[in-house]
């Protein structure tokens, strides 16, 4: 035990002494900066895949005159295929939403197909007076859980979630079959 300490003391008085303390200050801070930064990172990425991916949904709905159930199946997996190579699964949500404008230009439901998430009411609301009678519009919400790899021990998930607004390319109004 005594050599120990004496080699201890020894060292302390050294200069690698004083680096070794350095070190062990910096380090903590440095892999600290270092994780925020990879959680920053694949936040902001995730970010933009989101507003991709709702954009994406709604071109390929746009594309159809009518859909049935296999083709919003494959809207909604090309929609999550925006998030590889990250894992989209539960932390996924989309709703897919064609309306058709009134005489008074109030949106109807003419289809709607909503996973992993609440229905966004609020987006068709928004549309409404901005299409005469007979027009209508795809309106596809995603959302995206991101949990931080690393600093979710002191802050919570983030949710993104992007609206994307367009019109029918074939038809005036998209129908489900």
């Amino acid at each position: 035990m005594k050599r120990i300490i004496k080699r201890w003391q020894n060292y302390k008085n050294s200069a690698s002494g004083t680096a070794l303390v350095e070190a062990a200050l910096l380090i903590p801070v440095m892999l600290t900066l270092l994780m925020g930064a990879v959680d920053i990172g694949t936040g902001i990425v995730l970010s933009q895949r989101t507003v991709s991916a709702s954009q994406t949904g709604a071109d390929l709905m746009a594309r159809n005159v009518e859909v049935g159930d296999s083709e919003i199946e494959n809207i909604i997996d090309g929609a999550e295929l925006v998030f590889e190579p990250y894992a989209a699964g539960a932390a996924f949500g989309i709703d897919i939403v064609s309306v058709q404008f009134n005489a008074s230009g109030n949106a109807n439901v003419v289809c709607r197909e909503t996973r992993n998430m609440s229905p966004n009411d609020e987006a068709i609301e928004s549309v409404d007076g901005l299409g005469t009678a007979g027009e209508g519009m795809v309106i596809v919400t995603v959302q995206y859980q991101y949990e931080p790899y690393f600093a979710s021990i002191f802050i919570p998930d983030f949710t993104f979630r992007e609206v994307a607004f367009t019109r029918g390319r074939r038809s005036a109004v998209v129908n489900c079959v």
